[in-house]
This record gives structure tokens, C-alpha cells and sequence, in this order.
């Protein structure tokens, strides 16, 4: 009996549609820097493969100018986590002027890559809505258009990256805050701004990164007050408006940076959350 997903006639897929496909791991072979894939053969990678283990899948796929090559490779049992005893619990707060804030000060910068290019982006997709449809010219056009989406796409993962590692690395616990961004995308004065810091993104990284050193990451509740509560005493303040950047308590008289303050108050959750 014939397999219901083997039988089916190919699927048509034209230029416009993101092109790649996936083989299977036997006609597939890595040495080094080098892949030979079927009916292409030998061609050069960018980097040798990190991991050592059973490759089960490979996919090839294109992005603007520049095609990937994708390998799950099954590493068996992973490592023993690291010791983490002699690092510090971090607290952790993500905005949009700053792309993280740790409790001690520390400020990781957004490249806000969007906002950069927005302007040439708009001029080069006007040229492109110009174009004869599936035209030369808009075939050409289309790949300015995409190569500018593939360089903002990657200074934010580059920003991302980057923070994320620096970040577990000094880290025993960390603590964050829990964002529903349906929600936040809802305010349209900051939705725009909110896609291109992509800090949904940013915390998938950071718990992904944790997980595999064995850094246990506090999340705090949906609705937990990060910013309005004094990290000193405990009050909590009704009203705080985005444009006051500096978190003065009323209680205790205690001032502190707004984004701070919030990184404390995360980092006070994950030392209770270990302690118990």
C-alpha cells in the first residue's frame, strides 16, 4: 500500500513564493565546511556544523539574496547545566528606548532597524508598485526590496543575539516580566514601534538560552506592576505615565531610574521565587 503523503502530484510554487525544500538525511553528506547536496553536489558553507550527532533532516531555503541551508541534528542527552551558585540572580526589564535594562544599571541599546531605514524602505517599494507585475524590472525591483527587509531583519537579531548571551552568561536566575503582545499591538501610537524592538522575540531568545545552560528564568505574573512598585519599600504608585522616566516614591522618597526600578522589582521576584 502505497504511503498518502508519497502519491500526491508535486506542488507548483512560482517565483514570488519563498523558495526552498526539505531531503531527506541519506542523500546528504557534511564534510567540514563543505555540504553535497543531490543533484546540485559540493558547494561551500559558511561555518562547519557546531553539534555532533544523527542528522535527521536538511532544509534548503532562500532569504532575499542568500540561501540556507537548515540541519536537525538529534544530539542524544543534553549536557549537565553549569554551575551557576557563584553568579548573581538578574532582573531583567525590556522597553523600547532600551532594549533591556538589568537591575544593576546596565542598558543594552535598540537598534531600532525599522525606524532607520523606513524612509528608503517606503521609496523602494513606491519604484516597486511601479513596475510592470512580474516583470523583469519588478523582479529586480523586488529584490532591492527584499534585500532591505533581510538587513533589518538581521540587525535586530544581531542586537538580540548579542544582549541574550551576554546576559546568561552572568546569570544564576533571572527574572522577566510576562508580555502579551496582542495586546500591547493594540496601541496604535506604539505598535510600530513595538514590531521592529520585536521583544517577544527578545524573551523567547533569553528563555532559550537559559534553558539550555540550566539558569532558571522567573517570569512574573501578567499583571505584576514592575514599574509603579518602589523597589525599596513596596509602595505602589496608581498613576505613571510613560514620559516620566524617573520613578520617585512618595513613601520613602526613594528615586531611582524608571527601568531599574522594574529590573529590581524583577529581580526581588526571582530571589523569593529560589529562596522558597
Amino acid at each position: 500500500m502505497n504511503h498518502p503523503q508519497l502519491n500526491r502530484f508535486p506542488k507548483y510554487k512560482k517565483r514570488g513564493t519563498p523558495q526552498s525544500y526539505t531531503t531527506d538525511e541519506q542523500s546528504v553528506k557534511v564534510e567540514g565546511k563543505h555540504i553535497k547536496l543531490p543533484k546540485i553536489g559540493w558547494i561551500r558553507m559558511f561555518q562547519e556544523l557546531r553539534f555532533e550527532g544523527e542528522m535527521i533532516r536538511v532544509t534548503i531555503s532562500r532569504t532575499a539574496h542568500r540561501w540556507f541551508v537548515s540541519i536537525t541534528i538529534d544530539t542524544g542527552t543534553p549536557n549537565t547545566p553549569r554551575d551557576t551558585r557563584g553568579l548573581p540572580v538578574i532582573g531583567v526589564d525590556v522597553g523600547i528606548n532600551s532594549l533591556a535594562t538589568l537591575d544593576n544599571g546596565t542598558h543594552y541599546e535598540n537598534p531600532r532597524p525599522l525606524k532607520r531605514y523606513e524612509r528608503k524602505l517606503k521609496r523602494e517599494q513606491r519604484k516597486l508598485s511601479r513596475k510592470v507585475f512580474l516583470s523583469q524590472n519588478w523582479y529586480k525591483q523586488k529584490r532591492k526590496v527584499e534585500r532591505l527587509h533581510y538587513r533589518i531583519a538581521c540587525m535586530r537579531l544581531d542586537a538580540h543575539h548579542k544582549a541574550t548571551t551576554e546576559i546568561v552568561k552572568g546569570a544564576s536566575a533571572i527574572g522577566i516580566e510576562t508580555l502579551k503582545v496582542t495586546h500591547l499591538l493594540k496601541n496604535r501610537t506604539l505598535s510600530k514601534a513595538l514590531s521592529d524592538s520585536a521583544l517577544g522575540g527578545f524573551l523567547s531568545k533569553l528563555k532559550s538560552k537559559a534553558a539550555t545552560l540550566g539558569i532558571h528564568v522567573e517570569e512574573a505574573a501578567e499583571f505584576f506592576a514592575s514599574s509603579k512598585t518602589c523597589s525599596n519599600c513596596g509602595e505602589k504608585k496608581e498613576e505613571l505615565s510613560l514620559s516620566d522616566r524617573q520613578y520617585q516614591c512618595v513613601s520613602c522618597g526613594f528615586t531611582e531610574d524608571r527601568d531599574v526600578n522594574a529590573a529590581i522589582n524583577l529581580k526581588n521576584l526571582a530571589v523569593g521565587q529560589m529562596e522558597s
